[in-house]
């Protein structure tokens, strides 16, 4: 009696939302499945997200397509943000706070060499940079060196201090990934004191690396270093409880493992530095290009790094 009761109270709601029974049970149906969608989604989130923990939505939206397409969930990208949204996963930016460059010094600086440079391959160009690191126990610096053409990190060390002699252990580290270096490779950093003092140009020099520097302030002349110091202590290392140096050593190293193989970038066409640098392949950018005028032509001018 009971069914008979809510089977007729069923039928005056779908009267006067003007629809049928049939419209009703299936646009139930598909919210209760739409719902198990979001749920499979949001768990794989959080599984990626154990070790990527401020992994962007655009990033999360290409790993997480082969998942949607073997469980066979339709999701765009902008339905993921605004799922990110609702359960307040969307990252936020955070801005440095310590100066790590000073340039205010009698050493040689060396000319930006690489304004018209496109690298064509791996090996070609190296940038580097220095970035601060706030631990238990006080402020750690890490150098870091990565190839422009794969976005892999093929050098990097962390130290309690700035001094040259430990930035120039992140160049040995990349030195020793190649067997040959060869004679058109560049290393760009900015006119930092480390980067211009005698034991770190006098290595370059010695294998015949030519040396590029910044000319100004401007952080676009060396936007892909300034771009990786800021993944790596954003999306892994800042969230970390580390209570000294060699636990940082354990945990820079660990991230950068997790950055190199399996993170996902939109300037090397989705794909992770590893695979970009061992098969040394050709990719596509799929995100806004830094331009800058030039004045004999109209036509505004890739800026390349």
């Amino acid at each position: 009696m009971k069914g008979k009761f809510r089977q007729v109270g069923l039928d005056r709601i779908c009267r006067l939302l003007g629809v049928t029974r049939q419209s009703y049970y299936q646009y139930h149906w598909r919210s209760q499945t739409r719902g198990l969608e979001q749920e499979l989604v949001l768990k794989q989130v959080h599984h990626i997200r154990k070790n990527h923990r401020h992994m962007g939505g655009r990033k999360l939206y290409g790993l997480l397509s082969p998942f949607m397409l073997e469980h066979r969930i339709k999701m765009g990208r902008d339905a993921l943000f605004d799922l990110l949204s609702a359960h307040f996963l969307l990252v936020n930016k955070k801005r440095k706070q310590v100066r790590t460059t000073h340039s205010f010094h009698w050493l040689r600086k060396y000319p930006n060499l690489i304004k018209t440079l496109v690298p064509t391959g791996i090996n070609q160009l190296w940038v580097s940079d220095i970035t601060y690191w706030k631990i238990e126990a006080g402020f750690v610096y890490i150098s870091f060196i990565t190839d422009a053409y794969s976005r892999k990190v093929v050098g990097y060390h962390v130290a309690q201090t700035m001094e040259a002699v430990e930035t120039t252990e992140a160049l040995k580290m990349a030195l020793k990934e190649i067997k040959l270096i060869p004679s058109n490779l560049i290393h760009h950093s900015d006119r930092g004191l480390q980067y211009c003092s005698g034991v770190y140009v006098n290595l370059l020099q010695d294998k015949g690396i030519h040396i590029s520097m910044t000319e100004n302030g401007d952080p676009l002349e060396n936007a892909i270093a300034e771009r990786l110091n800021g993944i790596l202590k954003g999306e892994y290392l800042e969230d970390l409880s580390v209570k000294n140096i060699d636990e940082a050593k354990a945990a820079l190293s660990k991230s950068v493992w997790l950055y190199n193989q399996e993170r996902p970038h939109l300037s090397i066409g989705m794909l992770t530095p590893q695979t970009v640098h061992i098969q040394n392949i050709a990719t596509k950018k799929l995100w806004k290009n830094y331009f800058i005028p030039r004045p004999k032509d109209p036509q505004p001018v890739e800026k390349v790094f």
